[in-house]
């Protein structure tokens, strides 16, 4: 084990005994190792016997007496000034005192700027620093909490450690991990299973019956295979998985496991349970070419839409300055690869001409803020003024404090306007506006009042838009013709939708859990006293904080004295919206200081709160609730890299209705990071699509399903936009009398099969090729010879694709490849041993066809597999 690693001499710590048992439960409690150790207790039982010292730290340890005692030289740094100039003129006393000083900055953005504070209000401390000796020295590293380690007996002099973050009151929790590889968005359509409804592209609606193993012959006949026996070995290779659907009057279509981009999860309406389509009849090509008509004057419209908004003049920032990439260095965690690429579009869209109009969408605590702060800062550095508009004011003071935190060191104003806020202070915020004396202002609807007036507005940031009501979006509209905007939304965008709007929005998605954060542990039950009790105990056990969602305002403080019965020693506070300003302003600090475990409370917390130590939620009468609003609910936990738990408790005196039954499994079922994506298409599966397009396309999509709708409004897009469709090597049929599959044993789960098989069916280049070979192995291990036969199928598909190839058929003794570059065809075998000749068109089509006799030795599957991953493959180089 382990263990065996570690000196016998070694001294063990275990600190936070309760959280380190929670933790590792879940890894250890279904493990029991060769000597009969299972569970958390039993492994700490293992390192007292293994260890000469062993001890605990915990709230328990106090009043334990020790063994042995050391007393080390050290004392709490001083409580350093809010003001970033007073508190640097602080560490200019402590030099002072006689005590050597060390700066401990995370980042070099941060050593820079803390090199340039120490320029500006302590001179003399950034000599010495220059200087490279005497008392000032910096380093960049990681120190959770400062320090005063003393070389004297009377404490006076010695070495103050102090972390920058400690030093300006940012306090975070570093995570440290290396970069993830961007994950693709979650894609509710890869995950059919037997008897869901899905769309055939080309045969329209029917029910997912299965995945069956045939062997088609050369003639199309398909036989369903019997168990295999070693005497069948050989003839097993030509084996493929089939997709078996089941139409209307039960005619069933097989298609091939190679083919499964043509078939997608049906999602748009009919409470999940379409009428099916008739396999052969001309109903469903009638009812997609009415939608594609529809679909074309809707992305007519849309593009209208855009092309009015860039002629309008845009603010042109300038390129990033060396504050810009000081202040993103500091940033304290490590930036997703969809963060990155989403602040590349918005600083392409603010060093632009045309007006910024950018939706950034992603899951809850995926990192939005993070890149409105950034573009609010690039804003505020060119002179320009910055708002921010959020539908709560608690979310207005959170927004202020995140905002106030990031900017603190820099010489920035920054205000909020909410009903927080006296008469008097208001009008003096205002007054300051109108004379550019505010750089950043944060605030509810009353920041788009006729009274507010701006000196130069330059960016306007809109988090979730959709909560405002219809008499604002009139001002919102106004807005977008005099600044760039930025609209933030944890409502995501499903992928398919994304890509169809691509050219007609401006759209960045967010799909990358930041790293260390965990899933949100998520459970529908009953009320039950003791069990709520068991959940609060333990989260108070790992000294957190827990929100009991209430959403009735004239029984609240009723509920708050039973939550103090449950846990008698915890501090409950309960808050609600129709609350005084000051009262609640006064409730939201004191749980957000940690001086409350337990905040009974209604929605008001629902949208953007931040508190990583809360990570425990009860929502009562869970059944009353949306499932976009659960969704939100729940986001407010599981913000740190603890494990959250969410309890959503049904009421015990009534039964609930079909459609809150839904929500709930689905928002029980989908507590995975990133889930926003699926809880999307669940909603849109629930109660249509009227939300997203409007009424009139809602029913087109509950027509054809949702995902070849988007693929529709997709081609209608390029169409106008004359842009040429991407390379799709979906689009070219190979039947060449070898066949491939992936077996049982190397991927058991058929959901990761079927997931697996359309990775390979949609690989049209070859770094997909590359990216799929090396996920397939890191998943799985090596794959076995039918999975390699897959991926060299896979290689020649796109190849044929890149070469404009329509189909390539096995028509003993020639190969015939059907294309519209025929030159091209004929140049790639040209070379090859064999003759090639070309057929013009025939007169109802416009594709050539070209002829390749090889050897007839190269027709032996492996041999007619290198040559043509040799001539065709060579295309995607």
């Amino acid at each position: 084990s382990f263990l065996d690693l570690v000196p016998d001499r070694a001294a063990a710590i275990l600190a936070e005994t309760m959280e380190v048992t929670e933790q590792g439960r879940g890894y250890f409690e279904r493990l029991t190792d060769s000597r009969g150790v299972s569970g958390p207790p039993a492994v700490f039982k293992l390192l007292r016997e293994r260890f000469t010292g062993f001890a605990e730290i915990n709230q328990f340890s106090i009043g334990h007496a020790a063994e042995a005692a050391v007393d080390l030289p050290v004392s709490a740094l001083p409580h350093f000034s809010q003001s970033a100039g007073e508190a640097v003129g602080e560490l200019a006393e402590l030099v002072a005192a006689g005590h050597r000083l060390l700066i401990a900055c995370e980042t070099e953005g941060e050593q820079s700027r803390c090199r340039e504070l120490l320029a500006e209000f302590a001179p003399d401390l950034a000599e010495a620093l220059a200087r490279s000796r005497g008392p000032v020295s910096t380093l960049v590293g990681y120190v959770h909490r400062g320090f005063i380690w003393s070389t004297d007996e009377a404490g006076e002099a010695g070495l103050a450690v102090v972390p920058y973050h400690e030093l300006l009151h940012r306090f975070t929790t570093r995570r440290r991990s290396r970069r993830l590889r961007a994950g693709r968005a979650m894609d509710t359509f890869l995950e059919i299973e037997p008897g869901d409804y899905v769309v055939h592209v080309d045969h329209g609606i029917a029910q997912f019956t299965g995945l069956r193993t045939m062997s088609p012959d050369r003639l199309g006949k398909r036989r369903v295979a019997a168990p295999p026996s070693k005497k069948q070995k050989e003839s097993d290779d030509e084996l493929e998985e089939f997709l078996t659907l089941e139409f209307a009057s039960k005619s069933q279509l097989h298609v091939s496991a190679l083919k499964i981009d043509q078939v997608q999860k049906y999602i748009g309406g009919f409470a999940g349970k379409p009428p099916l389509s008739k396999l052969g009849g001309q109903k469903w090509s009638k009812q997609k070419e009415q939608v594609a008509e529809s679909v074309r004057d809707l992305a007519a419209e849309l593009l209208r839409v855009r092309a009015a908004r860039e002629s309008l003049p845009g603010i042109r920032y300038p390129d990033d300055t060396a504050w810009q990439h000081e202040f993103e260095a500091e940033f304290p965690y490590q930036e997703t690869d969809d963060q990155l690429a989403g602040l590349v579009a918005i600083k392409r869209d603010m060093t632009s001409e045309r007006p910024m109009d950018r939706l950034i969408c992603g899951d809850v605590g995926f990192g939005k803020t993070e890149l409105a702060i950034r573009a609010a800062f690039k804003a505020c550095e060119f002179g320009k003024q910055v708002a921010v508009l959020v539908p709560t004011t608690v979310l207005a003071e959170q927004h202020e404090r995140t905002f106030r935190s990031r900017f603190a060191d820099y010489p920035f104003t920054i205000e909020s306007l909410s009903r927080f806020k006296t008469t008097k202070e208001a009008n003096s915020i205002l007054a300051r506006l109108r004379k550019g004396q505010v750089d950043l202002v944060i605030g509810t609807h009353r920041l788009i009042s006729k009274d507010v007036k701006f000196a130069d507005l330059g960016l306007v940031i809109i988090d979730e838009e959709q909560r405002f009501g219809v008499e604002h979006k009139e001002r919102l509209l106004q807005l977008r013709m005099t600044a760039d905007v930025m609209t933030l939304s944890a409502t995501p965008i499903p992928r398919t939708l994304h890509m169809s709007m691509l050219g007609i929005r401006d759209i960045s998605s967010l799909a990358t859990a930041p790293a260390d954060r965990q899933g949100i542990v998520t459970e529908v039950i009953p009320f039950n006293r003791k069990r709520i009790k068991q959940a609060i105990d333990r989260e108070l056990a790992r000294e957190g904080q827990i929100f009991w969602v209430h959403n009735r305002v004239h029984d609240i403080q009723t509920k708050a004295d039973d939550v103090q019965q449950l846990a008698p020693g915890a501090r409950v506070i309960f808050g609600h919206g129709q609350m005084s300003p000051q009262e609640l302003e006064k409730v939201m600090l004191t749980f957000i200081r940690g001086e409350a475990d337990i905040l009974v409370s209604t929605t008001i917390i629902e949208s953007g709160i931040d508190i990583p130590r809360a990570n425990t939620m009860i929502v009562e009468n869970a059944d009353r609730f949306g499932l976009a609003e659960l969704h939100q609910l729940r986001g407010r936990v599981g913000r740190s890299k603890h494990r959250a738990y969410c309890y959503l408790l049904l009421p015990d005196n009534k039964t609930i209705n079909e459609v809150a039954r839904k929500r709930l499994k689905a928002l029980e079922q989908y507590s995975m990071l990133g889930a926003g994506f699926k809880i999307a298409m669940r909603d849109l599966e629930i109660r249509g699509a009227g939300n997203i397009l409007g009424a009139e396309q809602s029913g087109h999509i509950a027509s054809i399903g949702y995902e070849l709708y988007c693929r529709l409004l997709e081609e209608s897009v390029r169409d106008l936009t004359h842009e040429a469709p991407p390379p799709s090597a979906g689009r070219t049929s190979l039947e060449i009398g070898i066949g491939g599959m992936i077996p049982r044993p190397y991927i058991p789960s058929e959901t990761r099969r079927l997931e697996a098989y359309r990775r390979i069916a949609t690989a049209s280049s070859r770094s997909d090729l590359d990216s799929l070979a090396a996920d397939l192995t890191a998943a799985y291990g090596d794959p076995p010879p039918a999975v390699r036969r897959l991926l060299d199928l896979a290689e020649i598909r796109a190849g044929a694709s890149a070469l404009g190839v329509r189909a390539a058929v096995l028509r003993s003794p020639d190969i015939i490849f059907r294309t519209d570059r025929p030159d091209e065809v004929a140049s790639a075998f040209g070379s090859a041993k064999g003759t090639v000749r070309t057929l013009p068109p025939k007169s109802t089509d416009t594709a050539h066809e070209v002829y390749y006799r090889p050897p007839a030795a190269y027709l032996e599957p492996p041999t007619l597999l290198s040559i043509l991953r040799q001539r065709l493959g060579g295309a995607l180089s």
